[in-house]
């Protein structure tokens, strides 16, 4: 999904706000060099990135997401019957 440049200046103004006040928790299926498909101005992108690892921890799982995972199982199961 993508965010207009507008969008992205208000995630970064809150961003901003809260550094080194509260905890922000970001999910996200894509690393983030793929953020740009979501933060089309790229210096906008890289200041957003910027904030959200600095003094953080970034957590990889590595794993798929366990719904797309119950789809796909759900999909490739046999009729009964």
């Amino acid at each position: 999904m993508e965010l207009d440049r507008h969008g992205a200046e208000l995630l970064f103004q809150v961003l901003t706000e809260r550094e080194e006040k509260n905890s922000v928790a970001i999910a996200s299926n894509e690393s983030f060099g793929g953020w740009t498909k979501t933060f089309t101005d790229p210096r906008l992108c890289a200041a957003i990135v910027d904030r959200l690892t600095f003094n953080g921890t970034i957590i990889e799982t590595g794993t798929d997401s366990y719904r797309l995972a119950n789809t796909r199982a759900r999909v490739e199961e046999p009729a009964a019957g």
